[in-house]
């Protein structure tokens, strides 16, 4: 409550300042109404009221409408961005790509110097910047999907991310739909062709900034993004939908032409602090960003901003790996208990690269030998839980059982069967059989490379195969092993693996190895 107040307070404060200066000022100050927009026509109508209490953001302060639906705001600098932060029960509308059109960019001169369009010349600032919201019910159960990178640098890769990813998620039951950056790889003018596949799905969709999708023709750091802004929308931003409130952080923060370091901005910082204020310590807090918290340079202020709250979560994408993240103390983080983070597979899997498969589409895998695909968030209330798909595969394919087809019966004690549990962490539970009479026993979790993966490294080495070789492997913590048992006698043996991950996910998995 006291932050409410807070907040409250702040907005009249910063209204009663800026009524209070000059007419010169004034050109400085952004005015609106959000409305409910009843007719869905984007137009406020003589009949539609606004809306109390609703949001509104210039990327760094975050005030809230009065009773009548009224904001105002500074315009700060040469760009800025005024966005409204959707309410549950409540959508902006959408474009023909099925992005929420929920903000306005003011950028009187427009994108200077840019090969590929960025910001168009905004011209004055409106007398009023209006915000239509359209009344929608949204359950406080329901999924979400997370894509990482699928990095497309041409209309080749956006077919393989459209046959390969996306075909199957037409007709989902998700709400919406994140891409976690990285949508084009260095190629701004593939951003219109990747949005316009996605939409295909045919949910609402949300995208985060990644160090692949800035335009390098850029004069200054403030314009690195502009085609995507264009293209897609603000670079970051908040959200509710279903009682979680999300925010889209940009953590890309560029040191030059082609450098870059995962840093947030002041003005995030500041935003982030703003727009959790007047949010209730009971919501799940999600943070969806490009660069992994871990490599985040101020990710301690971050911590500050949502450590007290007793439901957060964060996810990124970017390292073409599965990582599960748990900060405590020793990482700087200071709540009561872990912050989990996660790292999401890729879209791309191994940046499309990888022997084409029987429809001519790369099987990039990735550098921890996870298939490319994609995760499904399930939220309920404060809750959350995370699903694997891998692309193309039946939902039930979340590990890999790796060992020798043929084991001479004299070393069949000391073989070890390795599992690659795409998304497991310390916290799964692993166990292997072998044959009926064996029981269930625990596998030992270790940190190594994938076995296959090498293998196909191996063949790339010895072999001129088709497509792009694959990069080197990567070392990861989600394998298992365990030696089969000493009992084993000549014939085939089949070897399953069940797991329970940390939300109670249930799977199973077997193979056959000969003893000869």
């Amino acid at each position: 409550m006291k932050r409410i107040l807070f907040v409250l307070c702040f907005g009249v404060l910063m209204t009663g300042f800026l009524l209070g200066t000059s007419a010169s000022a004034q050109e400085g100050i952004a005015r609106g109404i959000v409305f409910n927009d009843q007719n869905n026509n984007g137009v406020r109508d003589a009949h539609e009221k606004g809306l109390r209490g609703v949001g509104v953001s210039n990327g760094t302060v975050v005030v809230q409408t009065d009773g009548e639906g009224k904001y105002e705001l500074p315009v700060q600098g040469e760009e800025t961005c005024l966005f409204v932060i959707k309410p549950t029960n409540w959508t902006p509308p959408l474009n023909d790509s099925n992005l929420m059109r929920f903000h306005y960019f003011h950028k009187p001169k427009g994108s200077q110097g840019l090969k590929v369009a960025g910001l168009p010349p905004s011209g004055d600032l409106p007398d009023s910047v209006d915000f239509p919201l359209i009344r929608r019910i949204e359950p406080t159960r329901f999924k979400v999907l997370m894509l990482g990178d699928p990095q497309t640098t041409n209309s080749t890769e956006v077919s393989y991310y459209a046959r390969d990813v996306l075909a199957e998620l037409v007709g989902t039951d998700a709400a919406f739909g994140v891409t976690l950056g990285d949508i084009v790889n260095d190629r701004p003018l593939m951003f219109e062709d990747n949005v316009a596949a996605v939409a295909t799905v045919g949910v609402p969709w949300h995208h985060v900034i990644g160090n692949h999708d800035r335009n390098y023709d850029a004069q200054d750091y403030d314009s690195y993004d502009d085609t995507y802004n264009r293209v897609v929308g603000p670079s970051h931003y908040s959200f509710n939908w279903g009682g979680v409130h999300f925010i889209v952080l940009n953590n890309v923060h560029s040191l030059g032409k082609y450098d870059y370091e995962g840093k947030l901005t002041q003005a995030q910082l500041d935003f982030v602090k703003h727009d959790l204020a007047v949010v209730p310590d009971k919501q799940l807090i999600v943070l969806m960003m490009h660069i992994p918290l871990n490599e985040t340079r101020n990710r301690e202020e971050v911590f500050r901003l949502i450590e007290k709250r007793p439901y957060t979560f964060s996810i990124s994408a970017h390292n073409h790996n599965t990582k599960h993240r748990f900060f405590e103390q020793a990482q700087g983080w200071q709540g009561t208990k872990p912050h989990h983070h996660f790292v999401s597979p890729t879209s791309c899997g191994s940046w499309w690269m990888g022997v084409p498969d029987e429809v001519g589409i790369p099987h990039a895998m990735m550098v921890d030998g996870v298939p490319n695909g994609y995760m499904i968030a399930t939220f309920d209330g404060n809750q959350y839980s995370l699903e694997f798909k891998a692309a193309r595969f039946p939902a039930e394919y979340q590990m890999n059982i790796l060992a020798p087809n043929e084991i001479p019966l004299t070393e069949s004690a000391t073989t070890e069967v390795v599992v690659n549990v795409f998304v497991g962490s310390h916290h799964s539970q692993v166990e292997m059989r072998v044959g009926e009479k064996d029981e269930w026993r625990p596998m030992q979790q270790f940190t190594g490379h994938d076995p296959f993966f090498q293998q196909l490294k191996e063949l790339e080495a010895t072999h001129s195969l088709p497509g792009k070789k694959l990069p080197d492997p990567a070392r990861t913590e989600h394998l298992w092993k365990a030696s089969l048992p000493e009992s084993l006698t000549t014939g085939a043996h089949l070897i399953r693996v069940r797991t329970v991950d940390m939300f109670g996910h249930q799977y199973q998995a077997s193979r056959s190895v000969f003893v000869r």
